[in-house]
């Protein structure tokens, strides 16, 4: 990590401790010397979720908790079986990524019933009372995404196809919010024309392939961007339009920064992600576990509607990555390493290490 990295995550560390004092009793932690933290996920199948895992545990320790990890493989039911182990095991406080938001009210009511308090992780759980959320700001991702399309394609008329995520997920609608509020008015001017979108089940690459193939089926070769909910479905987009003859051709734009992104875009195949720094968001995640499950107070600066309230909220800020700054952001911040991200790249077409 590099220092720039290490300070901001230092100062975000420090802030975090306003007033979300709960008022559950707990004394699970009181009788052991350290408190235990409970993860669950909803899978383990994408490489962004194994870092969060990696980097959760890792922070949660070096700040004197222990932590159990369970992975539901995106199956609800089995997420609240979950939630329900983690639970029995006598977790001090529970931290959930939800594979269906809405769904995971019931363990947030379970965990509460236990008096275990909850911090839902860069997912939103809805239609109950929260006791933090943690995660990057879904809807200034989503501006950002549709920024860095417009200023690829510049001031001629485009045809735009657009992959949403999935429904079950709210960052899906969060991020379509702040695309929206790019691409509204220039759709309404008639600069951009959305020719085709959908949503693409579980996250999953290949639903984001099958929306692509329909896209292409339908339109031909007349595209000239698509905008991705994330690097995974930019990927599937990517491969239908690799089958076509037309990637590197199409500006494609994704999110997470993830390994592969980065290597598409160093080779010219996406022009975009956004960076979202890991280590500061389990990082973030980790410090309040631990707070809470020592009663302790969390501060929280901003808020979010999750349709039962306004829920404490620690909101990140992301970047925009793309050939010009790949250097450095995610490598230089040790998020990727450069000889990882630029494999396949003649070494006439790398930049030079600084």
């Amino acid at each position: 990590m590099t220092q720039r990295l290490a300070l901001v995550f230092a100062s975000l560390a420090l802030s975090i401790g306003i007033g979300l004092t709960l008022s559950r009793s707990g004394t699970a932690s009181a009788a052991r010397k350290r408190p235990l933290v409970g993860l669950s996920l909803d899978t383990l199948k994408e490489e962004r979720w194994q870092h969060d895992r990696d980097l959760f545990v890792k922070a949660a320790e070096g700040l004197g908790a222990d932590v159990l990890v369970q992975a539901a493989n995106s199956d609800d039911t089995r997420q609240i079986q979950d939630v329900e182990a983690l639970l029995s095991r006598g977790v001090d406080s529970l931290v959930i990524v939800p594979h269906n938001g809405a769904a995971m009210a019931k363990a947030v009511r379970l965990a509460h019933d236990a008096g275990v308090p909850v911090i839902s992780y860069d997912r939103l759980i809805t239609g109950v009372e929260l006791d933090l959320y943690v995660a990057f700001d879904a809807v200034a991702i989503g501006e950002m995404q549709a920024k860095a399309l417009v200023e690829r394609l510049g001031s001629r008329r485009a045809r735009v196809v657009r992959i949403h995520g999935a429904k079950t997920d709210n960052n899906s609608f969060f991020l379509k919010e702040g695309q929206d509020k790019v691409l509204a008015p220039l759709i309404k001017a008639g600069r951009l024309e959305l020719v085709h979108e959908d949503w693409a089940e579980n996250w999953k690459p290949e639903n984001a392939k099958k929306i692509m193939n329909a896209a292409l089926t339908r339109l031909g070769p007349t595209i000239d961007a698509v905008l991705a909910a994330n690097d995974g479905t930019a990927g599937g987009a990517i491969q239908a339009l690799s089958e076509e003859g037309l990637a590197g051709k199409v500006t494609v734009i994704g999110q997470d920064a993830e390994l592969a992104a980065c290597q598409r875009i160093a080779a010219g195949l996406q022009a975009a992600t956004i960076y979202k720094p890991l280590p500061l968001e389990a990082g973030a995640a980790a410090d309040a576990a631990v707070r809470l499950a020592r009663r302790r107070p969390v501060v929280a600066k901003a808020e979010v509607d999750n349709g039962a309230g306004k829920v404490p909220a620690v909101l990140l800020a992301v970047t925009a990555v793309d050939s010009g700054n790949l250097l450095d952001t995610v490598v230089a911040d040790g998020y990727h390493p450069f000889d990882e991200v630029y494999r396949g790249v003649p070494e006439s077409r790398r930049p030079k290490r600084k």
